[in-house]
C-alpha cells in the first residue's frame, strides 16, 4: 500500500458549494481528453508539458469567421497573422482555407515564402522593413503597407532604381473610443497627417496608393469601435477618390477580435460575455455599405485576425510537480509549465480543468510554475481539490501568441503535437534539448583548453 502524504494540520474555510445570493460556488471541471485522444497517453508518448492544436477546430472556427463576414459582404479576404501563431503546420491550415499570410518582420515574410504564399498574397506590415526586404516585397509584388515617413522615402528610392511606380498602402492610426490609443503605428487621422502622406505621394508620382490599413488595439471587447474605425476609413478613402484620383482596391481593419479567453480585469467568463464573431461582422459591414460604393469600385475587405482564429484551438497540458502550503495558509502547487511555456499567463484567467475527476472539497488555490523567479504565477487564486504529484492540468484557451513569445528561461521549450482531422497525433515540433538550444553558439579555443 503506498503510503499517504502527510500535511500538517490546518484550519481552512471551505465552501461546499451550495447557492447563496450572489450563486452558486464554482465547482472544479475535467477533461479526460482532447479530441478523443486521451491525456495522459500524450503525455506518456510526447512528454509533459505539451502544447495540443486540433486540425478540426481550426478550420471550423476559420470557416464561420470567414462566413460570418461573407454573408454580410461579397468581397472578403483573411490574412492569417504569423505572430499569433507561426508554425508551419498551423499556418499552412490558413493557407489551404484559403487565408493570405500578414507579416510584420522580414523574419516572418520569410516564413511565408517558405510556406509557399506567393508575394502577391503577402501582406507586409511593421515598423522595421530593412531596404533589401522591401526591394525584395515590391519585386515579389506583395502588399507594403507604409508605417512612416522614412519608409516612404526607401520606396521612392526603389521606384527610381525600378524605373516604375510602386503600388503601396499606408497605414492609419485613429481616435476609435479605445483608449489608450495605438498611435505609435502609422500616420494620424485627426491631424490630417494621413492625408498630407498621400498628398506627398501623389506629387511625387513614385507611389501609387492601392489601400489602407488600421489596427486599431488587441482583444477589443466592444465591436462599436470597428464600425467608428470602418466608417473613418471608408470617409478617408472617399476623401483621396475625390481630391487626388485614387480608387482604392481595399480596406484593411487589422485584426484584435478576442477569443474566449478571460482578462485579469474580466470579472464574469470570456466565454460567457465577449462577443461572438459575428456581431464584430456586422458592425464593420455595415459602416462599409453605409458607404455606397458602385459596384465596380466596391474595395475588398481584408482582415488580419489571429488570436480569435486559433486561440481555442490550442490546450497545455501540464503536470503536477509538487504541493506547499504559503505562510498565510494558502494552498500552492508547483506545475512544470511556468510563463516562460504560458506567456499569456500575464493577461489571462485561463480556464483550468483537472485531468481527471477528483471530488472532494474546493480549496483557494495558487498555481506556480517551476522558474525560480517570483514572477512566475499560472493563477494567483483558483479553487481546486487536494492535488498529488503526477496530476495532470489542462490550461486553455492557449493556442495564440504561447508559441511566438516563450522562451528558453530555466526550462526547455516542450513538444506540440496536432491532432489531425481524421484522428491522427503528429509532433510538428519537438521537445528542446541542450544541444537545441546551444546548437549556434562557438567557444573560443582558448576557453575549451
Amino acid at each position: 500500500m503506498q503510503k499517504k502524504q502527510y500535511e500538517r494540520p490546518m484550519i481552512v474555510k471551505h465552501i461546499a458549494g451550495l447557492s447563496n445570493k450572489v450563486g452558486r460556488a464554482k465547482t472544479s471541471k475535467s477533461m479526460q481528453s482532447i479530441s478523443g485522444i486521451n491525456i495522459k497517453e500524450l503525455t506518456a508518448k510526447y512528454g509533459s508539458p505539451l502544447f495540443v492544436f486540433c486540425e478540426k477546430t481550426i478550420r471550423e472556427i476559420y470557416k464561420n469567421a470567414l462566413r460570418s463576414f461573407s454573408v454580410r459582404y461579397p468581397k472578403v479576404q483573411f490574412a492569417w497573422s504569423y505572430k499569433t501563431n507561426y508554425l508551419d503546420s498551423i499556418c499552412k491550415i490558413y493557407h489551404d482555407e484559403g487565408s493570405w499570410a500578414e507579416v510584420v518582420s522580414e523574419y516572418e515574410y520569410e516564413m511565408a515564402i517558405r510556406n509557399g504564399v506567393p508575394g502577391n498574397k503577402i501582406i507586409y506590415n511593421g515598423p522595421y522593413k530593412p531596404y533589401e526586404s522591401l526591394k525584395r516585397a515590391v519585386n515579389d509584388d506583395a502588399m507594403i503597407h507604409i508605417d512612416h515617413f522614412d519608409e516612404m522615402y526607401m520606396l521612392e528610392q526603389l521606384s527610381e532604381e525600378l524605373g516604375h511606380p510602386i503600388d503601396v498602402a499606408i497605414r492609419i492610426n485613429m481616435d476609435t473610443g479605445i483608449y489608450p490609443i495605438w498611435n505609435r503605428f502609422g500616420f494620424n487621422l485627426e491631424n490630417h497627417e494621413a492625408m498630407n502622406v498621400v498628398r506627398r505621394m501623389h506629387l511625387g508620382k513614385k507611389l501609387n496608393l492601392v489601400g489602407i490599413h488600421s489596427h486599431i488595439g488587441t482583444f477589443i471587447l466592444e465591436p462599436s469601435a470597428y464600425k467608428t474605425e470602418t466608417a473613418k476609413l471608408v470617409e478617408f478613402a472617399k476623401t483621396v477618390e475625390q481630391e487626388l484620383g485614387y480608387t482604392l482596391k481595399y480596406i484593411d481593419i487589422g485584426g484584435g477580435f478576442p477569443s474566449v479567453n478571460t482578462l485579469h480585469d474580466q470579472y464574469a467568463p470570456g466565454a460567457e460575455t465577449n462577443k461572438p464573431v459575428e456581431v464584430y461582422a456586422e458592425a464593420i459591414t455595415s459602416a462599409l455599405l453605409d458607404a455606397n460604393f458602385a459596384p465596380e469600385r466596391l474595395p475588398t475587405l481584408i482582415l488580419e485576425t489571429g488570436r480569435a482564429l486559433i486561440d481555442e484551438a490550442g490546450s497545455l497540458i501540464t503536470s503536477v510537480v509538487a504541493n506547499k502550503r504559503l505562510p498565510n495558509g494558502t494552498r500552492m502547487v508547483i506545475i512544470d509549465a511556468g510563463v516562460s511555456t504560458l506567456f499569456t499567463a500575464f493577461w489571462y484567467k485561463h480556464e483550468i480543468m483537472l485531468g481527471e475527476d477528483k471530488g472532494g472539497l474546493l480549496e483557494e488555490t495558487s498555481i506556480y510554475g517551476p522558474l525560480c523567479m517570483n514572477i512566475d504565477v499560472i493563477r494567483p487564486s483558483i479553487r481546486l481539490p487536494a492535488m498529488t504529484v503526477g496530476d495532470k492540468l489542462i490550461i486553455k484557451p492557449a493556442g495564440a501568441y504561447n508559441v511566438t513569445q516563450w522562451m528558453q528561461f530555466i526550462h526547455m521549450r516542450p513538444a506540440i503535437v496536432l491532432i489531425g482531422e481524421n484522428g491522427k497525433v503528429d509532433c510538428i515540433r519537438n521537445a528542446e534539448t541542450v544541444d537545441t538550444v546551444k546548437g549556434p553558439e562557438m567557444t573560443p579555443d582558448w576557453l575549451n583548453s
